[in-house]
């Protein structure tokens, strides 16, 4: 499987200038299953894409995009973890734009881990429902619900997390212990765009972006597992990718937490024309 249509280039590793890891994992989710073949689903709908961007005009199709063999990590969490960052850092160290595909949100923790060893100045976009700042989870702490924990707590990296709506009683404590600033979906104005100024003014130059699917609003986006009303609208998240790509140097990112919904194409259709976003305003 490959990302794009027939008709789009598909030069080798070696050629590319960006890689697509699909990872497909879940383990312990919280509610709604099918994760883990998420990858598969938004590389299917990719092929219906057209590769003009319609906002830029750029033909996203020649950007050199080559798809790895998806990656089914072990079951196991610790070791999990362990391949997806090794995987990542193959990439990585190749100067290559790496975009994983999910797979549940812990997902992220591996890539993330990589690229913080490559680039120690990196700072990490979370666009998520959820804080994922609980310590473990399920029995882990590399659950998807402990993500961003990872991150701030074991990689010590700067984040903006936005469209944050849902959270327990202990990620609202840590937030208040680490004088975390999330930009909440409630404070987020429709009609004023000084939001994304103060997201992107709150990076450092190079930025991780992190898309869990569920950031969205449900009515954009409703296959996912946990679909919380109240979220960003899909042209809302756009606007937030360009502004960071226009300011920032965007070295990753990856999409997740794509439940397919049977009988319907349009979540994972709209994860894959959000890959191509990122293409057009990251690189």
């Amino acid at each position: 499987m490959r990302f794009g249509d027939s008709e789009i280039p598909t030069p080798g590793l070696k050629n590319a200038k960006i890689v697509i890891l699909p990872i497909c994992y879940e383990n312990a989710p919280s509610y709604g299953t099918g994760s883990k073949e998420g990858p598969l689903h938004i590389l299917t709908a990719s092929t219906q894409l057209e590769s003009i961007d319609e906002e830029t005009l750029t033909n996203w199709g020649e950007a050199g995009i080559h798809t790895l063999t998806p990656l089914v990590p072990s079951d196991d969490p610790g070791k999990a973890v362990n391949e997806m960052k090794r995987s990542a850092a193959a990439v990585l160290k190749k100067n290559k734009f790496l975009l994983s595909l999910g797979g549940d949100h812990a997902i992220s923790i591996g890539p993330i881990m990589a690229a913080a060893e490559i680039y120690p100045d990196l700072g990490v976009l979370q666009i998520d429902a959820h804080l994922d700042l609980r310590n473990t989870w399920n029995g882990s702490r590399y659950n998807h619900a402990c993500v961003m924990r990872r991150v701030v707590e074991d990689l010590n990296l700067p984040v903006a997390q936005v469209g944050i709506r849902s959270f327990s009683p202990e990620e609202a404590d840590y937030v208040k212990i680490k004088k975390l600033k999330p930009f909440y979906a409630h404070t987020i104005d429709p009609s004023d765009d000084y939001w994304r100024r103060k997201v992107v003014h709150s990076l450092p130059e190079k930025v991780y972006i992190t898309i869990d699917l569920d950031g969205l609003d449900p009515s954009a986006l409703p296959g996912t597992g946990t679909p919380e009303p109240g979220g960003l609208s899909y042209r809302q998240l756009i606007k937030l990718i360009k502004a960071v790509g226009k300011e920032k140097k965007v070295i990753a990112a990856d999409i997740t937490e794509l439940a397919k919904i049977e009988g319907s194409q349009v979540s994972e259709y709209t994860a894959a024309k959000i890959a191509t976003k990122i293409f057009v305003h990251c690189l």
